[in-house]
């Protein structure tokens, strides 16, 4: 499976080119993913699959829309990984699983499986830092029991995030 991952990754990395912004988030949701996935149910391979690809549709956001919105993401993503998860070989029900999550990654409850929710954190747990004013604690704990999905997403993001606890 690994193997079957790294190719993955290697096909994300050329679709982005030299992007390495684009690179970096999408490995960095993949490391909590994988993290999550220690303590939360889930199918590896598909939740990892899916994290390398979440955004793999803002190319094409931007050049067809001039835009990165999530909404667009969600449209423009599932082609994209419909056609890389095909060309390494996976089964149609991976692959409709996998864009169902990309085509709602920004859209709570539109998906909700396991497989989701650990999709959905893991990105959260890089969105979050990046996204947020996260100097008032009050409010980041509620930011994260509003938005986490998880058990394990919400403990890892007051590891992170909370100021008394930051490393």
């Amino acid at each position: 499976m690994e193997q079957r991952i790294a190719s993955i990754q290697a096909a994300m990395e050329e679709y982005f080119g030299s992007d390495r912004r684009r690179i970096d988030h999408a490995l960095r949701v993949t490391d909590f993913a994988r993290r999550l996935l220690l303590h939360e149910p889930g199918d590896r391979e598909l939740v990892l699959a899916t994290a390398l690809l979440h955004d793999i549709g803002i190319p094409e956001a931007e050049r067809k829309h001039g835009s990165a919105a999530g909404h667009l993401q969600e449209i423009e993503g599932p082609p994209v990984a419909r056609e890389i998860l095909g060309r390494l070989g996976y089964i149609e029900p991976f692959i409709a699983e996998a864009c169902a999550i990309i085509a709602s990654h920004h859209s709570p409850g539109e998906v909700d499986s396991a497989n989701f929710r650990a999709i959905w954190d893991a990105d959260w747990l890089v969105n979050l830092g990046d996204e947020c004013e996260l100097d008032d604690d009050a409010k980041v704990t509620r930011l994260i029991e509003r938005i986490f999905l998880t058990d394990a997403g919400k403990r890892i993001a007051r590891e992170i995030y909370l100021t008394g606890q930051k490393r």
